[in-house]
């Protein structure tokens, strides 16, 4: 069982994070406490890419665990946690892929099933070299379950073959999720940059998937996605170590509004928080190095309220709303290290609060 009562050992975990940005006058977005942080997960592996969700009152944590580290390798396995109350976490369910290296786990409640989508690299019996990992390669694939105790999968997902997938959700029935690929599947080098697109993807079922439209022509990523109430879509898009852009289309999604943002958004996350938009993700800014960090999403431009204790190999958020004043926000880091020294990659949690 994994508890609060591991909670982080040093000196700056303090019951309040100091808030890192105040709201100017006449703007209409609060400040945010950080409290009760915690690492949740530790087990001397490489523990990253979080997502979480709450399912039929419960609260569920997803991420990837991997004694041989942050690269693709076959040994890597998917692990999901339960808690009650966000405190006391047991394990439900892990699974991995033979042959292939599971990784960006990402939750999605579609038709009364609580779903788990993992993009995995082909790997082969060994871990191959990073020139060696071709994206035509990659298929995703999803583990499922009616009650959060008893799993199904994982399943090969169909349409997803030479797809890097990543985060889903869902609108009027149908679910959708991001994937990128090569541009036409072209044979070539492993497949990252210009040469990407960040397709969306559509299915009936969660299982069987379709092309629906392009997030990105070129140089596609990371892009998380919300639905409005209208259809309308919003969402964040990485661009490699670039700056972030946001991202605006209608229906039926032929056309995109793109404009650049301030900052590099890796890992990103997109969501509501009571009636305003939270994103976050990884940040490098300046020579601090990189650091997870939250913002409000303000007249398109991005208005930071905290930095969470985070530091190196980091980000990845998972988020969930409990009102519209409090949320839980999960992420890994590798900013700590244990008692021989050793850098640890972990799981950590905290609690947000909007100043009243």
């Amino acid at each position: 069982m994994y508890s609060a009562r591991w909670t982080v050992k040093i000196a700056f975990l303090s019951c309040f994070m100091p808030l890192l940005a105040a709201p100017a006058m006449g703007e209409k977005w609060p400040q945010v406490k950080v409290a009760n942080i915690r690492r949740v997960f530790h087990n001397g592996q490489h523990n990253a890419f979080t997502d979480l969700v709450r399912f039929q009152d419960k609260f569920y944590l997803a991420f990837r665990s991997c004694p041989d580290g942050h690269m693709v390798h076959p040994s890597s396995s998917i692990i999901i946690l339960s808690s009650p109350d966000a405190s006391e976490w047991r394990q439900v369910h892990r699974f991995s892929v033979p042959k292939r290296d599971t990784r960006d786990p990402h939750f999605l409640v579609f038709k009364d099933r609580l779903f788990v989508y993992t993009g995995t690299w082909y790997c082969g019996d060994t871990s191959p070299r990073y020139e060696d990992c071709d994206l035509n390669e990659h298929l995703g694939y999803a583990a499922w379950s009616q009650d959060g105790v008893q799993w199904n999968g994982p399943i090969m997902l169909e349409g997803t073959f030479g797809h890097y997938i990543w985060r889903a959700t869902t609108f009027d029935g149908k679910a959708y999720l991001c994937g990128r690929r090569k541009k036409d599947f072209a044979v070539g080098p492993r497949g990252e940059g210009p040469t990407v697109e960040s397709a969306m993807l559509e299915s009936d079922d969660g299982l069987i998937w379709r092309t629906r439209s392009l997030f990105q022509e070129t140089d596609g990523d990371e892009t998380a996605f919300l639905f409005e109430a209208n259809g309308d879509i919003l969402a964040i898009g990485r661009r490699g170590r670039g700056n972030a852009q946001l991202l605006k289309s209608e229906s039926p999604y032929t056309h995109w509004d793109r404009k650049e943002l301030d900052r590099s958004v890796g890992g990103p996350l997109l969501t509501r928080w009571g009636d305003r938009y939270v994103v976050g993700g990884r940040k490098t800014i300046g020579d601090t190095g990189p650091k997870t960090s939250l913002c409000w999403l303000v007249d398109d431009q991005l208005r930071e309220f905290a930095e969470l204790p985070s530091g190196g190999d980091n980000s990845y958020p998972g988020f969930v709303e409990i009102s519209p004043s409090r949320a839980i926000v999960s992420w890994y880091s590798s900013h700590e290290k244990d008692a021989s020294g050793k850098v640890m990659t972990a799981i950590y949690l905290a609690d947000l609060e909007t100043a009243k």
